[in-house]
Order: structure tokens, then sequence, then C-alpha cells
């Protein structure tokens, strides 16, 4: 599988990332045989969060087996020092793993946010005194919200190397500033800053409960995703063809295995397909990030 350099981390992580929250919805057993499938198709980047379930347990056993094998990705809801600073130490022992390549303040939605995790006693302090501490190899920052927020955070941590936000064709149509994921992944380039896309495979919000119980959902994603091998391959090229360096599976198991033969197959996709596939969804309601908001 195609691998690229993440920012100036001096990883080189695939062009595909697992998303490992797929295995918060199988069994041990099954968890392993994912990680065994995923590591067989040559991925080298895992992200994970204490967020999803189990899925740290469920990682912990194949991690420590192929700890040399991958570049691991955590995440912190925390915006204070004191909870980040624990959050750290539970995913290294629920992990069973010493060392985080990869730590993500997660999430970020709102200034105010953003204000506490960099201010005094913010959670940025305890992840950069676990950086000295040897715990973590490097910072990063998700968030599904306004790309003008995740500006700012470029602006005021100045030691941030990866970024993790959605793009897809619904997002790249549509012209309000609060889609303008295309500024960001812009200035991460500029700065030498890494990139992560999320959400590549979102097709729309599910229907109301009322006409689809949660139950009723036939994946375990947040949003209806995209699910037949065509499709997927074709949103895979196509986040793929951005400049992204590295794109994020999708967080039920059915879909991994459709999504690690798209990015093992793939063959990039031109400029005249990536502005047709834009046009087709210019119309249709995204799921991001309106729905995250609370």
């Amino acid at each position: 599988m195609e691998t690229r350099v993440l920012g100036e981390t001096g990883q080189e992580s695939t062009v595909l990332t697992f998303g490992t929250i797929a295995l918060n919805w199988l069994e041990q057993e099954g968890a392993n045989q994912m990680v065994e499938l995923v590591l067989d198709h040559g991925v080298n980047h895992f992200d994970v969060a204490p967020a999803y379930g189990d899925a740290e347990l469920k990682l912990g056993p194949k991690l420590r087996q192929y700890r040399e094998d991958i570049f691991l990705g955590c995440k912190t809801q925390e915006r204070e020092y004191e909870g980040a600073a624990r959050k750290i130490d539970r995913s290294l022992d629920r992990l069973g793993v010493d060392t985080i390549d990869l730590y993500q303040i997660h999430g970020l939605e709102y200034e105010s946010e953003l204000d506490t995790i960099t201010g005094d006693g913010g959670a940025l302090e305890a992840i950069r005194e676990a950086r000295d501490d040897g715990k973590i190899d490097h910072i990063g920052l998700t968030s599904h919200g306004d790309p003008g927020l995740i500006l700012d955070a470029v602006d005021r941590i100045d030691d941030l190397e990866t970024v993790m936000f959605p793009l897809n064709p619904v997002v790249a149509g549509k012209d309000d500033g609060e889609y303008d994921y295309e500024a960001v992944l812009e200035r991460c380039e500029a700065e030498g800053i890494g990139t992560l896309g999320i959400k590549a495979f979102a097709k729309g919000s599910w229907p109301p409960t009322d006409e689809l119980a949660e139950a009723d959902r036939p994946y375990a994603n947040w949003y209806e995703p995209v699910d037949t091998p065509e499709v997927i391959r074709e949103r895979f090229d196509f986040a793929a063809a951005q400049g992204l360096d590295t794109v994020v599976s999708p967080g039920d198991p059915k879909l991994v295995k459709m999504v690690l033969d798209a990015a093992s197959r793939s063959e990039g996709m031109d400029e005249a397909r990536q502005r047709a596939l834009i046009e087709e969804a210019r119309h249709d309601d995204s799921p991001v990030p309106e729905q995250l908001h609370h």
C-alpha cells in the first residue's frame, strides 16, 4: 500500500489509517483477526481513543505483538490538565504499551475549548509534559468543527504536528466557510503539518429515529456511510487525491474489508472525475459538522 510522509513527524504512514473504533463492535477473537487482516494489507497507522468503547483493550494484544509495525495515534477529549494527564496514563495502561506515537486533542468544536486547552492548567500542558517524559512522541488535533477554529489552533499551538478533519465530495462542494476544510489542508501543507482525513465515506445523515430507529441502522457509524465496493473505492480515491497524508477508515467493521481493498487497489483519480463527484454531491446534506454540535 502507498505510504506518504506525515507532515514533519518523520513518520511514513500508509495512505489508509485503520480507525480502530471498529474493534469495539467485535469480540476479542474477531478483533484479533481484524487487526491481522489490516496488517496483512500493509496498513501501518492505527488510530484509537478512550471514547471508542473497549477498542483500546481489544487492540492491546495485537498491538503489543506488532508494536514495531504500528504507528499508534490516540486522543483525549479532556480540556484541562488533570483530566488529560489521567487519560494519557489510562490509555497507556489499557493498550499495554509504554509510548503513544501521536497524541491528539480530540473533537475541538468551540473557541472556548481552545482557550481552556491552551491556557494555564490546560490539557496541552499535560500533553507536552507527557512528551517530555517520553510517554508520547507527537502532538495532534482532531476536529469536525469550524475550519476557522482549526486554523486558530494551528496559530496558537506552535508544536502541533498533525490535524485530522473531514474531507469528502459533499463538504468539498459547499461554498460556505464552515465547510472550507480545503483552507485547512492548504495551511497544513504550507507548514509541514500532517493531515488525516475523516468522513471520507460519509453519505449523509441517518433518517430521523421515528423513520429509522437506531437499532435498525445497518451500520454503527453515526452517519450513513456509502457501502458498495465501487462507491467506497471512488470515495477513497477522491480523498487520497486531495493531498491528505492518510485517510481514516470508517467505524463499522463490515466496511473495513472493502476499504482495505479500495486502498490496496487505488490508482488515483483525475481532476475531471474529482470535479464531477463534487458536482454530483454539491446539493447533498452533509452530516459534517452540524450533527456533532451540541
